[in-house]
């Protein structure tokens, strides 16, 4: 196979379900031919970013991730995408490793809001305790000049739930709960737009989606941009 690309996956696996199927239902395909060509690696058993990143005496990510990039870079691939926020924390250590472009989700996030919102001054973050620990949202809102606005103690353990036991331990959506959290952090932390960066997130706005609001999705702008470079790919056979 030639001219393909690679995806990283499997924290989580629901979620890495969601992006591939999110990225399909994209293609104007009338056959199979039209579909893309691509490398799923669902590594699932990749140590827990967030628990890593609060306590670094638990296993650290990094060297299954950089043993995934340095395997799949020895096929060639043209370009990878990571469908994970928080273990972009390691993006600067895994592009070193391959001269084969890393999409960077959160980076590609935040320019996504001067381009749907572009009078947003205040931009809030849903995520993980450890993308929030991490800072790499943070550090890409700021750079691009907006104000980062986190969650406070109350948003966040909420939002742990929703994550951690109710998509992850029983890959359910708690709609009210979802819904929630991103009218409060408009509302009450005005917020002008909200990030959802967390894939768990990504997910939850699949299956019960939320109209109306200001919202990026990092997951979705993450799929755009595989597409749009996969897209280029596939006409250039």
């Amino acid at each position: 196979m030639k001219k393909f690309f690679t995806i990283i996956g499997g924290m989580g696996t629901m979620a890495t379900e969601s992006f591939i199927h999110q990225l399909n239902k994209r293609i104007p395909a009338n056959c199979d031919q039209d579909y893309l060509d691509y490398i799923l690696l669902n590594h699932a058993t990749i140590p827990d970013r967030t628990a890593y990143l609060l306590d670094n005496s638990n296993p650290s990510p990094f060297p299954d991730l950089a043993e995934d990039i340095k395997q799949q870079a020895k096929l060639n691939p043209e370009f990878f995408a990571i469908p994970c926020n928080t273990a972009h924390y390691f993006y600067d250590d895994l592009q070193k490793l391959t001269e084969i472009p890393i999409l960077h989700m959160p980076r590609e996030a935040v320019k996504e809001i001067g381009d749907k919102y572009p009078k947003a001054k205040r931009i809030g973050l849903l995520a993980t305790h450890g993308t929030i620990a991490d800072h790499v949202y943070e550090n890409e809102i700021k750079k691009a000049g907006y104000e980062f606005v986190g969650p406070t103690d109350a948003i966040q353990a909420k939002t742990n739930e929703l994550i951690y036991t109710d998509i992850k331990e029983h890959d359910l959506v708690d709609r009210q709960l979802f819904h929630g959290l991103v009218k409060t952090m408009i509302n009450e932390r005005k917020c002008d737009v909200v990030i959802l960066g967390c894939t768990e997130l990504s997910l939850a706005q699949e299956r019960e989606p939320i109209d109306g609001m200001p919202i990026v999705d990092g997951q979705i702008v993450l799929v755009e941009r595989t597409l749009e470079k996969a897209m280029k790919l596939q006409k250039g056979k």
